[in-house]
């Protein structure tokens, strides 16, 4: 706030660092005053990955900070009023968004998590960037070293008219201190450097190193809730793990593997959603063997929440005509949910089955393409592992039950 008071603001000003450190809210107050100092004649705009994130993360919070005589906006008309500056606002989660603002021109620009957006988006929003004045404030937390925000503009600060603003979560003295410890517990291994050490660093060995310590039987009573999250296959594996919730942890109680490809025999839609039946039918928790339903531990006429993998539209299809199943599609978010499969070993609040050979064969071996550019896991042996980032990810079951709660809950 020092620096626009006394005009040490770039062209462009990144805040970024660690979770909860701040970054968002003095980067909103910030924009706020800016534009309320710019003229009312000329356009504006802020833009995330999704709109969603956009007003999860920072219309409302605007709203609040300025009051809604000062911002208002509406998310179908993709427009907000911020001191009576009209203020455009976008999501962009794919190369095409640059399309969106081809041909504009905006006196101000504002990013939540640039790192998320395309790197062509953001190059043309700097571009749209033209007249007097204009400048760009953005929020990220850190990602890769080799990530393009990182290589193109972070580390070229010096010969650009660049801020590089570092925020971290003990110099937020807002937060309780219960807060940050249990924040800083809940992370580890690479997402431990960068969302608590604001660090950008690569991605390397295994991706979940706690795993061992995940590693415990399931109850043999009858869980609070069930789930079964499915990576679907034909050549490559299909993996199916049934899940039940205990005193708010889930536990891997069984799993369904085969490999067309192992095997030499695929299976059709049918033959895979025919043995689907007989796995869950197999699984009988104690006191229930008097349940005259096949499947033991659903009450008659109840569906179990079957969370599967989005492209798999034919097999979706099919066990929505099924007896037992409540499709939802998964959240294939790949990095997030990795991210929070990891903090939910960690924690406590998922288990994994030793017994569960062809998962626990998975987890060992599961580790990041070091020669890869970008985060992401080799693609060797992951079905299992795609399984339960499917359902971490999908019920973010990290968060309080109240906070995850969803209709098909």
């Amino acid at each position: 706030m020092q620096m626009w008071q006394t005009g040490k603001l770039k062209r462009l000003n990144l805040l970024e660092g660690s979770v909860s450190s701040g970054k968002t809210w003095i980067s909103l107050v910030l924009w706020a005053f800016w534009v309320a100092s710019m003229p009312k004649d000329k356009q504006y705009i802020m833009c995330a990955y999704t709109l969603t994130s956009l007003k999860t993360n920072c219309l409302i919070l605007l709203q609040e900070l300025v009051g809604e005589d000062n911002f208002s906006f509406s998310m179908s008309q993709k427009e907000g009023w911020l001191f009576g500056r009209r203020v455009r606002i976008e999501g962009a989660n794919d190369e095409r968004a640059e399309s969106k603002i081809r041909g504009a021109t905006y006196q101000g620009a504002y990013v939540d998590e640039a790192s998320k957006v395309p790197k062509g988006f953001f190059a043309m929003l700097l571009s749209r960037l033209r007249l007097p004045n204009a400048k760009l404030f953005a929020t990220t937390n850190p990602e890769n070293p080799a990530h393009w925000l990182k290589v193109d503009y972070i580390d070229r600060a010096d010969d650009l008219s660049f801020l590089d603003m570092k925020f971290l979560l003990d110099d937020n003295t807002t937060l309780p201190a219960e807060y940050v410890e249990n924040i800083k517990r809940e992370y580890t291994g690479v997402f431990y450097d960068r969302f608590i050490l604001g660090k950008w660093v690569q991605a390397e060995g295994l991706i979940y190193p706690m795993w061992q310590d995940a590693l415990e039987h399931p109850p043999t009573h009858k869980a609070e809730k069930y789930a079964l999250s499915i990576d679907y296959g034909t050549q490559n594996a299909f993996a199916a793990n049934l899940w039940g919730r205990f005193n708010g942890v889930w536990y891997q109680i069984k799993e369904y593997y085969y490999s067309g490809r192992t095997e030499r025999v695929q299976k059709t839609d049918e033959e895979y959603a025919n043995d689907l039946d007989a796995f869950l039918e197999s699984y009988v928790p104690d006191g229930c063997e008097s349940n005259r339903n096949p499947v033991k531990f659903l009450k008659q006429g109840e569906k179990l929440l079957t969370i599967i993998d989005p492209s798999a539209a034919s097999f979706i299809a099919l066990l929505r005509k099924r007896q037992y199943y409540k499709v939802v599609k998964a959240n294939n978010d790949v990095l997030d949910g990795i991210r929070e499969t990891a903090t939910a070993m960690h924690t406590g609040k998922l288990k994994i089955n030793p017994d569960c050979e062809n998962t626990v064969f998975e987890l060992q071996s599961y580790v990041w393409d070091e020669k890869a550019a970008d985060d992401r896991p080799v693609k060797v042996s992951d079905h299992s592992c795609d399984s339960i980032r499917y359902l971490v990810f999908t019920l973010h079951i990290t968060k309080k039950h109240a906070e995850y709660t969803a209709s098909w809950d």
